[in-house]
């Protein structure tokens, strides 16, 4: 069954306190079943490449605000009861790995265990330099900063020996309720066998069909050779537009049109084994999409 959520209005001139717990908690009183936020630390005056994947384009106007991310979960998590808090993604490279596995385990203990992180290694330039973090760090460096956080969550004493990183045997709590479900963000094939790898899930932005399919079908590969069962790790997938009142067209994205036709793409995410599909808002806000929920109950 997947499960629906929406991103929270963490970001840009109009991100507000009130307006971040009125959406959080009318995603809940809707009955969905996740709440996302996503990271930025900065906005480049000029055109940015996204990591090299896209042509260059002058980043959007809402990077220049954006709430941290854990913060946000923190403040949401004390206004709601059941709604699951998810990051989509958190640049991890950005924190020290005991001190981002703490902040997470602080939430999910206080949450009541509803923590659901999604881990990227970023990919702008800039955001490397201002966080004092050489780029190279990323690929090997990424995999061994999210071993050092699962080793914080693990029993007591803690020590990690890496490359990178070096916690001496220590007591760190607190701990999360339980194993908190790790996704990744990728889209390369050594991403996606990195993720396998951690026994992590996937976190993907759904731009086209036939992409996603791919990298479904590369992660399966990936998986059984690290002799991990693909149904034991979250698959969460971010549309790239909103639903909407109107009908999206012939051209639409996929996930993005009306409620009828998101209803027909959502079948198809839960054929690829999507377990969380999320929205930004759009004029319908929150009831636009626990309509499309309540199609599929």
């Amino acid at each position: 069954m997947v499960r629906f959520g929406v991103l929270l209005p963490a970001s840009g001139a109009a991100a507000s306190p009130e307006e971040i717990v009125r959406v959080a908690a009318g995603a809940e009183r809707a009955g969905l079943g996740s709440v996302w936020v996503q990271d930025r630390l900065l906005r480049p005056p000029g055109p940015v490449s996204y990591g090299g994947v896209m042509p260059p384009a002058d980043p959007p106007g809402e990077w220049a605000t954006v709430y941290d991310p854990l913060e946000v979960l923190s403040f949401v998590a004390a206004r709601t009861e059941r709604v699951l808090l998810g990051t989509s993604v958190i640049a991890a490279l950005f924190q020290p790995p005991i001190v981002l596995a703490r902040r997470v385990a602080t939430i999910d203990r206080l949450s009541g265990g509803r923590m659901l992180v999604g881990l990227g290694q970023g990919w702008m330039a800039e955001e490397f330099e201002a966080a004092g973090v050489p780029l190279g760090r990323r690929g090997a460096g990424f995999e061994e900063h999210v071993n050092a956080m699962r080793a914080v969550w693990g029993p007591d004493p803690v020590r990690f020996e890496g490359r990178h990183y070096r916690i001496p045997e220590s007591q760190i709590g607190p701990k999360p309720v339980r194993d908190v479900p790790v996704v990744i963000g990728a889209v390369s094939a050594r991403a996606v066998a990195r993720a396998a790898r951690l026994r992590a899930g996937l976190t993907l932005s759904l731009y086209a069909w036939d992409d996603l399919r791919e990298i479904v079908a590369l992660y399966g590969r990936a998986a059984k050779e690290a002799g991990v069962d693909p149904a034991d790790t979250p698959l969460v997938v971010q549309a790239n537009g909103p639903v909407t009142e109107a009908d999206g067209g012939p051209d639409r994205m996929p996930l993005t049109g009306s409620v009828e036709q998101v209803a027909s793409d959502v079948e198809r995410l839960a054929q690829l084994g999507a377990d969380h599909v999320y929205w930004p808002l759009g004029e319908g806000g929150v009831d636009v999409i626990a309509r499309l929920a309540a199609q599929r109950e």
